[in-house]
């Protein structure tokens, strides 16, 4: 399950270095998720570090998304061999 900023995003920029898999970035008009890098910190924590840090709770599960902890933890393993 990638996770995905809402339109509720302030910009505030604190969720973009909390993220272990630089999957966080700067789009159009607000911060935004590439869920092809989104393990939700499976493999790093347990927790998604973006959902903890952010300030007006905008983080949520992406809809078009939905994945298993196995998924996840697969695709956190060819990250790190990138």
């Amino acid at each position: 399950m990638a996770l995905h900023i809402t339109e509720e995003c302030i910009n505030c920029d604190v969720c973009e270095p909390q993220c272990p898999n630089t999957a966080i970035y700067m789009g159009a008009e607000i911060y935004e998720i590439d869920p092809s890098l989104c393990t939700e910190c499976v493999g790093h924590f347990n927790e998604p570090q973006c959902q903890v840090v952010c300030p007006v709770e905008c983080i949520e599960i992406h809809p078009d998304h939905q994945e298993d902890n196995a998924t996840l933890m697969a695709r956190y393993h060819a990250l790190q061999k990138v």
